[in-house]
């Protein structure tokens, strides 16, 4: 029998993070869960098989964390084949409201974080011919009233994806990212719980609803899986149609 593979989630220890780290749990994987917040992270291994489960808290920001997350990876399970790179933050403001501390915060979480993780991790996948999963958004794909500097980031992730994988699939090494709508976390909850910011929200939404964090984590799984084996530099929208929509207002309610 193949010994299990080998994946770090950022972000884990919520929402769409913890979802994904159940996930691959599930389908037999050695799980790393990475993320700022140590009990959060220790609350959702408590789901996971601990044999094939390894918490490790730090900043995907910091080089210094990162550097540490790998290497600790690669001490206990051997190698590694597969990063998500889920951790990201979300800060409301239109240019001239949003400040200079949020927009840095945004870009070395969301933007940076991915540089540092990705360099690290880069000659054990290459060695496995592995893959990467980006976490982007919807708002990568176009822009949002009052959420320039989150647009600027994810914008930043999706192109960041796209270019990545030009440069890695000489190795074997798949790059792709996942572009969610509005998702049942945390970072939603100021939509979710608004009843009339919800309505617009499912006006815009063929579906009529939020996403649910399992829904994107098992889009995550396949594009880390070998049936995406030849998938690579997609954004895939998991958003319930919204970026079917050319735009124009929703006439039907």
């Amino acid at each position: 029998m193949a010994d299990p593979k080998t994946v770090i989630i950022t972000g884990a220890g919520s929402g769409i993070g913890a979802a994904t780290a159940k996930r691959f749990s599930a389908d037999g994987w050695n799980v790393v869960l990475n993320g700022r917040t140590r009990d959060k992270l220790e609350d959702v291994a408590k789901d996971l098989a601990g044999d094939r489960t390894l918490v490790i808290d730090g900043d995907v920001s910091n080089a210094n964390d990162v550097s540490h997350l790998v290497a600790e990876t690669v001490s206990r399970f051997g190698g590694l084949d597969c990063l998500v790179n889920n951790a990201g933050i979300a800060k409301m403001g239109a240019p001239g409201d949003l400040s200079q501390d949020d927009f840095q915060q945004l870009l070395s979480i969301n933007v940076t974080g991915i540089y540092n993780t990705t360099t690290e991790a880069l000659p054990h996948l290459k060695d496995a011919k592995g893959s990467i999963v980006n976490t982007s958004s919807v708002s990568g794909l176009g822009g949002d009233w009052k959420m320039f500097g989150y647009n600027t980031s994810k914008g930043a992730v999706s192109n960041m994806t796209r270019a990545m994988a030009l440069d890695l699939g000489k190795y074997g090494v798949r790059v792709n990212a996942v572009a969610p709508s509005v998702t049942r976390t945390q970072m939603s909850e100021g939509i979710r719980e608004d009843d009339e910011k919800m309505s617009m929200v499912k006006n815009r939404i063929p579906m009529k609803r939020a996403a649910e964090p399992e829904e994107i984590a098992s889009v995550i799984a396949f594009l880390a899986g070998p049936d995406a084996g030849f998938v690579n530099g997609a954004i895939l929208p998991v958003d319930g149609g919204l970026t079917a929509s050319n735009g124009q207002p929703n006439f039907d309610g």
